[in-house]
């Protein structure tokens, strides 16, 4: 099964018709977003000039049976912290934010469809931002 954890810039290039994420998006099975992309995708909403549109174009997106919310939870800090370490010995921090999305990524067996190259630092992290990384 392809499963994919939606990173807050790939939902933006989605929304932005971006023909490689449209694609991507249409291809999986399966659309996991956790609950740090939404708070970073609501926290741009609320500071941005289309709140209520860009509010009632993620609730239509949202009802897709495709989309999952893995839970974040004790376990997912276990990973953080884990990569955390991996990372701070490499000399390769990446964001608070998108380390939590890899930790969840990781525990739940995501593919992370992403437009940062940061989390390529991240060992045993998939990644992908085109088609013919997941589809080959």
């Amino acid at each position: 099964m392809k499963k994919i954890l939606i990173d807050t810039n790939a939902y933006a290039a989605f929304k932005n018709g971006n023909q490689e994420a449209v694609e991507i998006l249409r291809m999986v099975e399966q659309i996991g977003i956790s609950s740090i992309v939404m708070g970073e995708l609501l926290a741009g909403f609320i500071i941005g000039s289309k709140e209520e549109r860009n509010r009632k174009e993620l609730s239509t997106f949202l009802c897709s049976p495709r989309i999952t919310f893995p839970v974040i939870n004790n376990e997912t800090s276990e990973y953080y912290a884990r990569l955390f370490h991996q990372l701070r010995r490499k000399g390769q921090p990446i964001p608070s934010n998108d380390l939590w999305i890899a930790a969840t990524a990781i525990q739940y067996g995501y593919t992370v469809f992403t437009y940062d190259k940061h989390f390529s630092n991240i060992d045993n992290l998939i990644t992908c931002h085109s088609p013919a990384q997941l589809f080959p």
